[in-house]
C-alpha cells in the first residue's frame, strides 16, 4: 500500500491515534501553542475582532475551528471576547469541526462546564456540513497530520506485507505534486486540495488563520517523525533503510503504532497552492512571533501587567515567550492567513 494509506490507519483507522482521546501538553506526546498559554487564543480573538470591526466579516459570522482536540483554543478565545467585546457573544455562533464521536463528547461537556447556554454553539463532523455566510475559521497543527507520500527522486515509499517499507516507483499523481511544488525528496501532503475547495464551498465568504511548523519552500530532505512521551524519533531511524546504523534507534516504527503521533513539517508553498486553486488568496504568510504581535499579543500582555498581580503576570509572561522567542516556537512555527470573497 502507498505509505499514505498506512499513515492514515495509524492515524485515523479505528485504534488510530487521532480516533481516540488523547492528552496534549506536557503529560501527553507533545504540546502545542494552545497548551502553552491561553494569549495564544487571546491573540487570535483579538485578529477576530479587528477582522470584524474593519468590516470584512460581520458580527453574525461563524467561528469555527478545526482540529480543535479539547477545545482549549476556541474557549480561549470566547474567553478574551468576553473581555475585550461582550456584545459579539452574543451574535456570534462558534462551531467545532470535529469527526470522532468521544472528542465531541469531551468537547460538548468542557463547552458546558465553561459556557452553559451563554454562547451559540455546534459541532459539525466535516465541513462539508456547514453551510454559512461568514465565518472566521481557525486552525492550529492540522496540516501536519495530514496524511503523506514520502518521495525519493522518481520513488515513493510504499508498506509490504509485514510491514515492510520499500521505495518503488512514483505514481503519476505524486509524481504531478512533487514536481509541482519542487519536491524531489521528503513529504508530499495529501488531502490540501480537497480541504481548500470544502472550506470555499461551506462558506461565501471567510477569513482562515492556520498555524503550523514548516517552510515555504521545499526542503528537499525528509522531516517525517514519530513524538512519543515528548521524545522526537526520525521516521527512518526507526527502519532498516537508515543508511547509517549508528543512527538507528533500538526500537521499530511498528511498535508506535496508533500509539503515538506521526508528523512532519508543513509545506506552505503547497497549502498556499491549493488555496489560490480554490479561489482564496493569501492575506499574510509570516512567523508566529511576528503574527501574534501583529494580532496584539503586547497589548493584551499590558492588560494583563495593569489588572494582575505581579507575580500572575510575570507567570503569564513566561508562557508567552514559548510563543515567540525564536528559540521555542517563535519562528519554527509560522501563520497563514487565507481570505475568500
Amino acid at each position: 500500500m502507498n505509505f499514505s494509506t498506512y499513515m492514515t490507519e495509524w492515524l485515523y483507522g479505528p485504534n488510530g491515534y487521532y480516533s481516540k482521546k488523547r492528552i496534549i501538553g506536557k503529560k501527553g506526546d507533545f504540546y502545542t501553542a494552545v497548551s502553552t498559554s491561553i494569549f495564544f487564543g487571546g491573540s487570535i480573538a483579538k485578529r477576530l475582532i479587528s477582522t470584524i470591526e474593519s468590516g470584512f466579516l460581520s458580527p453574525q459570522s461563524y467561528v469555527v475551528e478545526i482540529g480543535a482536540h479539547q477545545g482549549y483554543l476556541i474557549a480561549d478565545m470566547i474567553q478574551f471576547i468576553y473581555t475585550l467585546k461582550p456584545e459579539l457573544l452574543e451574535s456570534l455562533t462558534f462551531c467545532i469541526v470535529e469527526p470522532f464521536t468521544e472528542n465531541r463528547l469531551m468537547q460538548e461537556a468542557y463547552f458546558k462546564d465553561s459556557f452553559g447556554d451563554s454562547v451559540k454553539f455546534l459541532h459539525v463532523k466535516s465541513l462539508e456540513e456547514l453551510t454559512c455566510q461568514e465565518a472566521f475559521f481557525v486552525a492550529n497543527e492540522i496540516f501536519d497530520a495530514f496524511t503523506c507520500e514520502v518521495v525519493y527522486d522518481n520513488k515513493m515509499l510504499t508498506c509490504k506485507e509485514n510491514n515492510q517499507l520499500v521505495f518503488e516507483p512514483i505514481d503519476a499523481s505524486t509524481q504531478a505534486l512533487a514536481h509541482c511544488y519542487g519536491i524531489t525528496k521528503g513529504e508530499v501532503a495529501v488531502g490540501y486540495e480537497a480541504f481548500a475547495k470544502a472550506m470555499a464551498k461551506s462558506s461565501t465568504r471567510y477569513e482562515f488563520v492556520t498555524f503550523d511548523y514548516g517552510d515555504k519552500q521545499a526542503r528537499n530532505d525528509f522531516s517525517l517523525r514519530v513524538y512519543a512521551e515528548q521524545k522526537v524519533y526520525p521516521f527512518f531511524a526507526l527502519t532498516p533503510l537508515i543508511e547509517d546504523e549508528s543512527l538507528r534507534e533500538p526500537v521499530s516504527f511498528e511498535t508506535f503504532f496508533g500509539h503515538s503521533d506521526i508528523t512532519y513539517d508543513v509545506h506552505f508553498g503547497h497549502l498556499i497552492g491549493a488555496y489560490e486553486q480554490s479561489g482564496a488568496m493569501l492575506h499574510r504568510f509570516t512567523t508566529q512571533m511576528t503574527a501574534l504581535i501583529e494580532f496584539g499579543l503586547i497589548e493584551l500582555l499590558e492588560m494583563l501587567h495593569t489588572h494582575a498581580t505581579k507575580e500572575n503576570y510575570e507567570k503569564e509572561a513566561n508562557k508567552v515567550k514559548i510563543l515567540i522567542d525564536p528559540a521555542f516556537m517563535g519562528e519554527r512555527f509560522k501563520m497563514a492567513c487565507f481570505r475568500k470573497d
